[in-house]
């Protein structure tokens, strides 16, 4: 008997490793200290010296149960981008830089090239955030997880200069909502997406006008990172007073955490076009209103709250980095809570 035998496969590990460090290299920073297979991963901190007080942010998270998309349409290099949008988007929305990030996998079955292209996608997100993927775990559970599924997680370290921190103490009756918009579902309410669509490769693979793609292409999209969004902001000059990352939810639980005592959110569900995927799933799932609302991002991803005056200054910064935005509605007197009306 060996490990080999007993379901691990010490060798395919190191492949993946090989595999996977193409994609790596692509996310590495200045202050990144060593490679790929330490340890642990060394981050210079000689570039933040400067900063009047430092502050280190850290977010952690999963894919969730949209992976079983991914098993269900063979298709792993997305998912990655997912994990790190769950992540990076949580430290950026506290006015934080992400700086490096790390992923864990479990599976139950170690196939190089699955994981080399579940990384790929990791180190895409990287990309797209400017942190660094600085390492990582692939763990082989035999007997814990069936051999052609995995579960994805990761966690990001960012910083941010105190006085920077976007905290939402000043948000005041008046000042704009502004919504980013999503590319989808992201990576939240799966559980209920999987009750109402048929999750067959037959359902997946079907083609729809409204969506301009197929079910499962719809689904699969990667969950926007607005790292770059919000420092476009930053830099045009707009203090960006509240952030919400639209997640599990969606606009009921996140736009208050988000807010001070004594300040509600009045969001204009007519401001913007709902996007068919959310359409589709109201209609067929028989979803009320309110219950997605509570559950999906509804096609905004990120909303922030600004002056009133900085709100068109705030649309064109983050259209500038090539995401869209537009007024969602507004602060006002009251409870805290969300209206949407």
């Amino acid at each position: 008997m060996d490990y080999k035998k007993a379901g691990v496969d010490i060798e395919a590990g190191y492949k993946a490793v090989e595999l996977m460090k193409r994609h790596v290299a692509k996310t590495m920073r200045p202050e990144v200290m060593g490679g790929l297979g330490g340890f642990s991963g060394a981050f210079s901190l000689d570039a933040i010296k400067n900063m009047e007080h430092p502050v280190l942010l850290s977010g952690t998270d999963g894919v969730g149960t949209k992976l079983k998309l991914a098993f269900l349409m063979d298709r792993h290099d997305t998912v990655g981008i997912d994990c790190v949008a769950m992540c990076v988007n949580d430290v950026a929305c506290a006015g934080g830089e992400p700086l490096f990030f790390l992923d864990y996998i479990a599976c139950g079955k170690n196939e190089p090239e699955k994981i080399a292209s579940i990384v790929s996608g990791v180190a895409e997100g990287c990309v797209q955030a400017g942190c660094a993927l600085v390492g990582g775990e692939t763990a082989e559970m035999p007997g814990f997880y069936p051999v052609d599924e995995y579960d994805l997680a990761g966690f990001a370290v960012g910083v941010a200069d105190k006085k920077d921190l976007i905290t939402g103490e000043d948000i005041k009756s008046g000042d704009a909502l502004i919504g980013i918009k999503s590319s989808g579902v992201h990576s939240n309410g799966f559980s209920l997406v999987r009750k109402v669509f048929n999750m067959s490769a037959e359902a997946l693979g079907t083609y729809y006008d409204s969506l301009g793609k197929t079910l499962g292409e719809a689904l699969l999209a990667p969950t926007k990172i607005y790292v770059k969004a919000l420092s476009s902001v930053k830099t045009s000059g707009v203090r960006i007073k509240g952030c919400s990352h639209i997640t599990g939810g969606g606009f009921y639980e996140n736009i208050p955490r988000m807010l001070p005592d004594g300040i509600c959110a009045k969001v204009r569900k007519d401001s913007y076009e709902v996007p068919a995927i959310f359409r589709m799933l109201a209609v067929d799932g028989s979803i009320e209103e309110q219950m997605m609302y509570n559950t999906f991002n509804m096609g905004v991803g990120m909303v922030l709250a600004v002056d009133q005056k900085d709100a068109d200054k705030t649309i064109a910064a983050v259209k500038a980095v090539g995401e869209d935005a537009f007024v969602l509605g507004e602060a006002a007197d009251g409870d805290k809570g969300v209206t949407i009306c």
